[in-house]
């Protein structure tokens, strides 16, 4: 009992360890009227840093200057749509409230302008690519935005390959991503919502969702969370992920991540919601069910006959992954009766030759495979190639020839690793379970291998982030909904339905307006 109460405790850091992060109260101040004392205060704000580039000029004799960061700001833009009409600029009136208006109502070509009265806000635009133009005895600030940093092109996604369909994936840039999923839904009600994470990064993300779609009661939920993630530096969407997930402890995650723009635009008009960080190909989907990691838009767009063929083949690669090493353990060791005698007696001859026992020769087969795998995952890719070749040298071939391994193991093993990747989004829990099972298999056979599966399963029905079962709609069960998780069902059946995910079974959501989907499947 001692131990049970130790292992749920969980540690707390001494007071003096960490400190919340504080922002900067100099920097949150109003800027002031008096331009000599805003630069002042500008270049003692930020230290001194290189890449801080502050001109001085005069606009019809009214001293101005302009503030931006190096490498930010598009050259050739500057010149043609800021600078060239400021330099030229002649007022009969040279005031600088004349200059204001005239920069208010007739200026500047770049789209996107704003005021702004703090340092904070000045140094967090200027550092996203703006320009700020300061004019002398005016209160606000003027930015402009003509970025021009340099980043990857749209490309095709690497982890979510499909075989028809968009070939874009998201970058790391917020803007274009943003408009990559406009592009694909061009309604009014498609809301993005840009939050700030970080009190040092200032890291900017957008929250997607659809307006009169997604549940008032779940966007209240989300953005509660989200207003609860306090961290000095936020550089990946995967830093927020546990702030959403109701149970960060737990193998399986509420939370899904796609770098397709339109899976998900797909998500957000099922009413979920999605978050875009920026500086991250990946955006976040919440709420996120068990059965969608075994779906992709290949599904939909192929024969519905041919996509369920293909899920089960999903389904059942995933139970291999993580039953198959740890059921030929506990057969192996404890069961051997339920093999046939021809495979039983070419087990025993295998096994004759291997000085370890057959959970150990699992536990370090899987292990060394799990080395390669990172090694040929984190290595260059004209060396990672390298690894593959010397690993299939030794685990293949030489590993079997000198008897440490036998040749049902490999078989295992390969089986194994290729199912892993059938479904990429969920290799880290398949990677635990799998030596989980080959532990349990190996002290307690195919009952203890059983047990540990039921425990897995209440494991993955615990898992309700924001009011919506992961499990839905198998538990609790709806032969309704399932018409879209074991099988894929054409579309002149699916495009007649409201499949939202705050009317799916066991959704503590309300519904607005409509019957619920329960009610439908009842």
């Amino acid at each position: 009992m001692g131990i049970w109460n130790f292992l749920k405790s969980r540690p707390q850091p001494p007071a003096e360890a960490y400190a919340p992060p504080r922002t900067d109260s100099a920097a949150d101040r109003k800027m002031d009227r008096v331009l000599l004392q805003r630069l002042i205060d500008i270049r003692a704000l930020c230290g001194g840093t290189g890449d801080l580039i502050v001109h001085e000029l005069e606009v019809s004799g009214v001293s101005c200057a302009v503030v931006l960061c190096e490498g930010m700001v598009d050259t050739n833009t500057f010149s043609k749509m800021f600078a060239l009409p400021l330099t030229s600029l002649s007022l009969s009136d040279a005031s600088p409230q004349a200059v204001l208006t005239w920069v208010r109502k007739h200026a500047l070509l770049a789209p996107d302008q704003k005021e702004i009265y703090t340092y904070t806000e000045l140094f967090r635009f200027i550092m996203s690519g703006f320009v700020v133009l300061l004019i002398d005895g005016v209160e606000p600030g003027i930015v402009f935005g003509i970025q021009g940093y340099t980043g990857r092109s749209v490309s095709e996604p690497s982890g979510e390959t499909n075989e028809r369909g968009s070939r874009e994936g998201f970058i790391e840039k917020l803007r274009p991503n943003i408009s990559m999923v406009r592009r694909r839904f061009k309604s009014p009600d498609l809301m993005f919502e840009i939050i700030t994470f970080g009190e040092k990064s200032r890291t900017d993300a957008a929250l997607v969702y659809l307006r009169g779609t997604v549940a008032p009661e779940l966007l209240r939920k989300v953005k509660e969370r989200l207003s609860k993630v306090r961290m000095d530096v936020v550089l990946e969407s995967g830093y927020i992920q546990p702030f959403l997930d109701a149970k960060p402890l737990s193998l399986f995650s509420g939370v899904g991540y796609t770098e397709r723009p339109d899976t998900l635009c797909a998500k957000v008009a099922e009413g979920r919601i999605g978050l875009i960080v920026d500086g991250t190909p990946y955006a976040l989907i919440v709420p996120y069910l068990f059965n969608e990691h075994f779906q992709s838009l290949d599904d939909y767009a192929h024969r519905p006959y041919y996509a369920t063929f293909i899920r089960w083949l999903k389904y059942a690669a995933f139970f291999f992954s993580i039953l198959l090493p740890g059921f030929y353990v506990a057969v192996g060791s404890f069961h051997p009766e339920l093999l046939p005698a021809t495979l039983l007696n070419s087990l025993l001859v295998s096994e004759e030759t291997t000085p370890f026992p057959l959970m150990l020769e699992a536990l370090v087969i899987f292990f060394i495979y799990e080395i390669m795998r990172e090694a040929g995952l984190r290595m260059p890719q004209s060396v990672g190639h390298a690894v593959s070749i010397v690993g299939a040298l030794v685990i293949g071939d030489a590993a079997v020839s000198a008897g440490i391994i036998g040749t049902p193991m490999v078989i295992v093993v390969a089986v194994t690793a290729i199912s892993s990747f059938v479904v990429p989004t969920l290799y880290e829990p398949i990677t635990i379970l799998r030596f989980a099972f080959i532990l349990i298999g190996g002290m307690f056979g195919i009952f203890g291998v059983a047990a540990a599966f039921f425990a897995v399963a209440a494991n993955l029905c615990a898992v309700n982030p924001l009011g919506v079962p992961a499990t839905t709609p198998a538990t609790p069960f709806s032969l309704y909904s399932m018409r879209d998780v074991l099988f894929r069902w054409g579309w002149k059946t699916l495009a007649q339905e409201d499949l939202r995910v705050q009317g799916l079974t066991g959704s503590d959501i309300s519904t607005q307006g409509g019957k619920n989907n329960a009610d439908k499947a009842t």
